[in-house]
C-alpha cells in the first residue's frame, strides 16, 4: 500500500472551525492525506471528527460556521471556492459515506433510481444513459452486490427490503460511481454487526488496494482503524495530539490520551497481541 513517503499529497489541511460565541470546535488541527493512502481519523464522540469531514465537503454552512485556515485538495484550496464550484468536486473527486444507511437512503424509491439521481447528479452534460447503466453496474460488481442480467431485481428493491450491510453497500456504491479521489468513511461501520462491520472493512481495504482510491476512515473503534488504516490521526477536544503509523500508535503512544485509549482496549484473550500484528502488517504494506 502507499505511504505518506512515496506518493504526493492529495489533501492537506490546516483548520479552525468555531461557531459565533462559542470555543473553536477544531482549533488549529493538521492533517494531511497521500493519494492511495487510508488514514484513520480517531477520538470519542464530540472530538470534533464529522466537523472535519463537513469542512473538507464544504457542508458546514458558511453563515453559522467560521471555518479558518486552508484545506488543499488536488492543489486547490476548498476554503476559496464558491458553493458551485464545491458541487462540481462532490460526488466526483470527494465522496461520503455515512453512519447510518437506512436512514440514509431514499425509503420511497427504488435502489436504481437512487443510484441513477446520484450518477446524473454529477455527471456532465454529454453523458448518456449507457454510461449510468455501465458505472452502477461497475460500481455495484466493486461492492459485492448485484448486477445486470437476472440480478436486476436487486434494482427495484426498496431500502425496507435490504439488510443494513446491503444498505451500507449501496451507498458505498453510489460514493464509488465517480471514481473519487478520496472517500469520507464517517463512522461507516459503527451501526453493523460484527461480522457485517468486518466484511465493510474489508471492501474498503479492497477498494483502495484496487483503484488506488485515499480513504479518511473516521471512527472512535480502534480496532477497525487498526484493520485497514497505514497511518492514525488522534483527535481530543478538538486538537490532533498525535499521529503516527499504526504501528507507532499502538506499540509506543506518545501523548497521554492515546496511552489512555490503548489501555481502554477490551482486554480479551489475545487482543492485544491480534492488533499489534495487523498494525505491523498494514505497516509493511
Amino acid at each position: 500500500m502507499p505511504t505518506p513517503d512515496s506518493s504526493p499529497t492529495l489533501l492537506s489541511a490546516q483548520v479552525t472551525v468555531r461557531y459565533p460565541g462559542k470555543a473553536p470546535v477544531l482549533q488549529g488541527i493538521s492533517l494531511d492525506i497521500a493519494r492511495g493512502e487510508v488514514v484513520g481519523l480517531v477520538g470519542q464522540s464530540g472530538s470534533g471528527k464529522s466537523t472535519l469531514a463537513l469542512a473538507i465537503l464544504g457542508l458546514l454552512g458558511r453563515q453559522r460556521a467560521i471555518v479558518e485556515g486552508k484545506i488543499v485538495f488536488q492543489g486547490t484550496d476548498l476554503l476559496t471556492l464558491r458553493e458551485r464550484e464545491l458541487r462540481s468536486l462532490r460526488g466526483r473527486a470527494l465522496s461520503l459515506v455515512l453512519q447510518s444507511p437506512l436512514a440514509s437512503l431514499n425509503p420511497a424509491l427504488e435502489i436504481g433510481t437512487q443510484l441513477r439521481e446520484a450518477w446524473r447528479a454529477h455527471s456532465e452534460r454529454a453523458a448518456t444513459s449507457d454510461d449510468c447503466d455501465r458505472a452502477i453496474q461497475s460500481s455495484l460488481k466493486n461492492v459485492s452486490l448485484p448486477c445486470g442480467g437476472n440480478d436486476r431485481d436487486f434494482l427495484r428493491k426498496r431500502a425496507s427490503q435490504l439488510s443494513v450491510g446491503q444498505a451500507q453497500r449501496v451507498l458505498i456504491a453510489m460514493a464509488i460511481l465517480h471514481r473519487p479521489a478520496l472517500l469520507i468513511a464517517d463512522e461507516a461501520t459503527s451501526a453493523l454487526d460484527v461480522i457485517t462491520q468486518s466484511e465493510i472493512l474489508e471492501l474498503f481495504a479492497r477498494l483502495n488496494r484496487e483503484t488506488g482510491m485515499s480513504i479518511l476512515y473516521i471512527s472512535h473503534d480502534l480496532p477497525s482503524v487498526a484493520g485497514i488504516c497505514q497511518r492514525i490521526a488522534i483527535l481530543h477536544e478538538g486538537e490532533i495530539v498525535e499521529s503516527g503509523t499504526v504501528e507507532q500508535i499502538f506499540t509506543a503512544p506518545a501523548h497521554e490520551y492515546t496511552r489512555r485509549l490503548m489501555q481502554a482496549l477490551p482486554q480479551l484473550p489475545v487482543q492485544r497481541e491480534v492488533l499489534l500484528a495487523r498494525a505491523h502488517a498494514v505497516t509493511l504494506d
